[in-house]
């Protein structure tokens, strides 16, 4: 992917560009500027969910981000907003545009979908509304079925707590040029704020759709998230935060703070409608009530195949009351992580051998990890039986190259992934890659030997600092870089990789740089 100019990132976010020529369709549309309208992009730009021939362009018009009222301080209104697509970031030629209508009852957010272009091609893109221009974006197309295309670079992080640091890595994420970004789920944390941090929240514990509304946008004011958001597409999957801490489908962690069951689905539902405004996401994955339609499948050209699942909304309830026990119900073969529906689903895309990589981008930790008090609950070790089915599934299917991309635990781990894990010298079958968080934990005490390893010898990486992984996939190899950062309670530290591995094409499992 061709490197975004300096004119376009600056060390502030990404710098507007100048307004140019709208074509006459679109200036027809535009609002009226006036002295009264003030700039509406505060929460930047996006993309994501490219294909060969489309991307989703995200925004969202809110001059007042942090208003109360989740609404941005923008009028009971609706607006129109005009689009562009480039192949220059001066937009001297146009390959795309549109107008489409931010309105008031989706918080003005924004996602049009930019047709009609050619692919595994870099374009710009931008908007404008109210007479204002927005920054300008950078994103890409997916090869062309049954074409390769470009190596692809890809950076994907998870877990990211506006209270317990700044966000560095995704600063040290856009600076990489990768040709997209997966975030693997806790983009907000729902929780009240706690002094002594570095930043606080602002409000209570969010519970309500305009306090989800306002929790995104003090995220997206974040010039560091800002910038990642525009220097590639991305690929989004929620984890258990973006709603409330451990949920398991209709069933809460414990009734803090107490609602009735009638105000823990508006909870829900409020939730996941503020992910949908909030994210570059298509039109399938729009919510309807207490549900929202998230897992799905992205097609790289034919060399890989993105299956990102949801891990929360359909699951069994964690076994034994939660955390670490040991206990057999974890075992019990009717207990399913993702749910039999969306089990079937993965399995059928791995049987199709849609692409040389197949890659599973969900949230929770998914190699077994015994220790001397058992086990997490809300892993995969949890749901035994369902991991079993799954991992079984793709050996029968001779599904060469699964990897697992995994968030949730705020450490990195790499993990090679056994067709019995009662037995260390049984087959690897696949292999986890686990990033770190973009702040959740804090900064962490750089310890990198690898806990229980004794017995759990699949076990071969781990750190703990706030990082990411940045993956590189060509059609022989896939190579991650583990890269972190030194802090994060203070703004601006340096990234640096502080482990390799190799996946090579047909030989699951990983081999140290």
């Amino acid at each position: 992917m061709s490197p975004i100019s300096r004119r376009t990132l600056v060390l502030g976010g990404l710098a507007a560009a100048g307004v140019g020529a709208l074509p006459a369709a679109a200036q027809s549309s535009v609002i009226t500027a006036t002295a009264a309208v003030p700039y509406p992009f505060q929460l930047g730009i996006a993309s994501g969910e490219p294909d060969a021939n489309s991307v989703v362009l995200w925004t969202r018009l809110a001059p007042a981000p942090t208003n109360a009222d989740g609404q941005g301080g923008m009028a009971n209104a609706d607006v129109a907003v005009d689009w562009q697509v480039s192949t220059s970031d001066t937009f001297s030629t146009l390959v795309a545009s549109g107008t489409v209508t931010a309105k008031y009852a989706a918080a003005h957010s924004v996602h049009a979908i930019a047709g009609g272009l050619n692919p595994d091609s870099d374009y710009f893109y931008r908007f404008r509304a109210q007479g204002h221009v927005s920054p300008v974006g950078r994103t890409r197309t997916t090869p062309a079925i049954g074409a390769a295309g470009r190596n692809l670079v890809m950076a994907f992080t998870s877990c990211s707590h506006y209270e317990e640091g700044y966000f560095t890595v995704y600063r040290r994420m856009a600076e990489e040029n990768p040709g997209v970004v997966l975030h693997l789920g806790d983009y907000i944390y729902e929780y009240g704020p706690t002094t002594g941090r570095p930043r606080l929240h602002l409000g209570n514990e969010i519970v309500a759709l305009a306090d989800y509304r306002r929790r995104y946008a003090q995220y997206k004011t974040d010039p560091d998230l800002q910038a990642a958001h525009a220097v590639a597409p991305w690929i989004v999957v929620p984890d258990d935060h973006e709603v409330e801490n451990n949920y398991a489908g209709t069933v809460r962690e414990n009734n803090t703070p107490a609602l009735t069951a009638a105000q823990w689905t508006a909870r829900r539902s409020a939730a996941y409608q503020a992910y949908y405004e909030n994210m570059p996401l298509r039109p399938a994955q729009v919510n309807s009530g207490n549900s929202i339609q998230l897992y799905r499948r992205l097609r790289w050209g034919s060399l890989a195949t993105f299956h990102m699942l949801d891990t929360r909304q359909y699951r069994n309830d964690q076994a034994c009351g939660d955390g670490w026990q040991l206990c057999s119900d974890a075992d019990l073969a009717n207990r399913s992580l993702p749910g039999n529906p969306q089990e079937s689903w993965l399995l059928d895309g791995l049987g199709q051998h849609l692409g040389t990589w197949d890659i599973i981008g969900q949230q929770v930790f998914f190699a077994r990890r015994f220790n001397s008090t058992g086990a997490s609950m809300d892993s995969w070790d949890g749901y035994r039986a369902s991991r079993a089915r799954i991992q079984q599934g793709w050996v029968d299917r001779a599904v060469r190259n699964p990897v697992v991309l995994t968030g949730d635990v705020h450490r990195a781990w790499a993990n090679d992934l056994k067709a019995d894990y009662n037995n260390a010298n049984s087959v690897t079958i696949g292999t986890e890659l686990v990033t770190s968080s973009v702040t959740s934990s804090g900064d962490g005490d750089g310890a990198t030997t690898v806990p229980d390893v004794g017995t759990n010898p699949w076990l071969k990486f781990y750190n703990n600092r706030r990082g990411y992984i940045r993956a590189t996939v060509s059609p022989t190899e896939m190579r991650a870089d583990f890269r972190n950062v030194a802090k994060v309670s203070e703004h601006g530290a340096a990234a640096a990789t502080v482990k390799s591995f190799v996946i090579e094409e047909g030989q699951p499992g990983l081999q140290a740089v």
